[in-house]
């Protein structure tokens, strides 16, 4: 492969803020079960600067990552004020001492974690603060409405939705401009496939979290596929996954995350594999 940039093309989120559509995604830079602090967290720094150095302007966490931790260290390890730079965060999860990920999407508590999160990130406006989940206690509607309230009072530039369905999508853009949504989706999980083309209709940026499963790897016909690309292109599987995210639509912004350097290279490096028509065949 050529010298090791992000050789992805770009996409302007809400319109007006454009980057490479590879980004990352910084869960991992905490503890185990994403609770606490890393073992090294010279080397979590590491791994966000590296990113930097290689063209990643496209950087997601959240506050519940942590909790707390992730956003800290990014705004330790980063100038996230630069314009040529998204850091995007979210709000809506609690989190606790068991690893728990619980929905709390209470407009009053969005409103005070968006401060919290400005103070770890050190900026005065968030880039893109998304909605992590909608909250079965909350009515929906109140809890976006917040969301629209920060934007308009200049807290947050662009709202995201995440974990939502086409009809939630829908409900949220009578509230608020939904410059971005975040959903579980990979070569290997398309169950949001209808969120993901309600996007490319709107010209939303989709996220598609856990870009290359859960670590488990990938079965049946899929990993079979998967294994002949990547054996023509002298790759990883998980590299070929990437770049089909990358291929597969126009509006993808995949953010695989790691907490190694030589991992996030290999992450980067397949920004720079070009699929044939016929690897195109096999993988769909």
């Amino acid at each position: 492969m050529p010298d090791l940039t992000n050789a992805s093309d770009t996409f302007d989120i809400g319109g007006d803020r454009t980057v490479h559509r590879l980004g990352f995604g910084a869960m991992r830079i905490t503890g185990d079960d994403i609770i606490g602090r890393p073992d090294d967290e010279t080397e979590a720094r590491d791994v966000v600067r590296r990113a930097d150095d290689l063209g990643v302007d496209f950087i997601d966490t959240a506050d519940s990552y942590g909790p707390g931790v992730s956003e800290r260290l990014l705004g330790d390890a980063l100038d996230a004020t630069r314009d040529d730079l998204v850091v995007a965060t979210k709000a809506g999860l609690l989190r606790n001492e068991s690893g728990d990920w619980l929905p709390h999407g209470d407009p009053d508590y969005i409103r005070n974690q968006v401060l919290a999160s400005r103070d770890r990130l050190g900026v005065e406006t968030i880039d893109l603060y998304q909605f992590h989940r909608p909250d079965p206690d909350t009515d929906f509607e109140d809890s976006v409405h917040a969301f629209a309230e920060l934007k308009d009072e200049g807290l947050v530039e662009h709202v995201g939705l995440s974990n939502v369905s086409v009809d939630q999508l829908e409900e949220a853009r009578e509230i608020v401009d939904v410059a971005t949504v975040q959903n579980e989706y990979s070569i290997g999980n398309r169950e949001h496939q209808d969120v993901l083309d309600a996007c490319e209709d709107y010209g939303i940026g989709f996220i598609p979290y856990a870009p290359v499963g859960w670590g488990a790897g990938f079965d049946g016909d899929t990993g079979d596929a998967l294994e002949e690309v990547a054996d023509a292109h002298d790759a990883s599987v998980y590299q070929v996954a990437l770049a089909w995210l990358l291929d597969t639509s126009p509006v993808t912004l995949p953010i695989p995350g790691t907490s190694s350097v030589d991992h996030l290279e290999q992450n980067v490096a397949a920004s720079q594999l070009e699929l044939t028509d016929d690897d195109r065949a096999k993988l769909d």
